[in-house]
């Protein structure tokens, strides 16, 4: 199959008020965050991208905009609802600091699968519908574009980590011990027998070797020679 870049959007202006923005319009990137996208945009620019997938949300947008504007070439962009933010409901828009009081915030964190948000979305529906839609993306692109094209889908931290945690074979309820930090860059290839989880949440490094995409195969014993940057004469 193809290799899946997941980006998380950069830093917002209620990440850094501490408030859960949930699925609110209008919360975009701040000065941090923008910096962040274009790192993010910076670091990719040198693998040829064939799609962008993003949430619909204004954050997510933003950040895909400074991922394409670096590209070379044209990749196909597409916006996808079931990319989007957990629906928290009644929890939208409120502080970290107020939700930590919260009787259900305790469960939010040692069992994310049983908890439903009052008068929003269940963690274990946002996870299906988000593992879904990225394999039905991955599995277009692979058609479309061949077993080595690469791909970006822009979403949100909740979202990356329970497809993360879906890749790696991990229980919802484990999902919690994945950090995914702003405009980070996590590296999936979903596989006939299994996925492969190849990076999470890195920030910063060349990958330039994604240039011609990851080519399919067993997993090495003994954990094979790593990859490397394309030599200079295949440019």
């Amino acid at each position: 199959m193809a290799t899946v870049l997941l980006v998380r959007h950069g830093l917002t202006t209620a990440n850094a008020a501490g408030l859960l923005a949930g699925r609110a319009a209008g919360v975009g990137l701040d000065q941090i965050g923008r910096d962040q996208a274009a790192l993010t945009g910076t670091r990719l620019a040198a693998v040829p991208l064939v799609a962008v997938v993003a949430s619909p949300l204004e954050r997510c947008q933003q950040t895909a905009e400074y991922i394409i504007e670096r590209q070379a070439g044209t990749p196909h962009t597409s916006v996808d609802p079931d990319l989007t933010e957990c629906d928290y409901g009644q929890w939208q828009g409120r502080t970290l600091s107020e939700l930590a009081t919260e009787d259900l915030w305790p469960v939010v964190q040692s069992q994310p699968s049983a908890v439903t948000f009052p008068g929003g979305e269940s963690m274990a529906a946002m996870q299906a519908r988000s593992v879904a839609a990225i394999r039905r993306h991955d599995a277009a692109v692979e058609a479309e574009h061949g077993p080595e094209a690469v791909w970006v889908a822009v979403s949100h931290g909740d979202i990356i980590k329970s497809i993360l945690a879906d890749a790696l074979g991990m229980h919802l309820d484990l999902f919690q011990r994945i950090n995914v930090g702003p405009a980070s860059v996590s590296i999936v290839r979903y596989g006939a027998g299994r996925p492969s989880v190849h990076a999470t949440n890195t920030e910063a490094g060349d990958l330039s070797w994604l240039a011609k995409g990851i080519r399919s195969g067993d997993a090495p014993v003994g954990g094979g020679t790593g990859h490397s940057a394309p030599s200079t004469r295949d440019a």
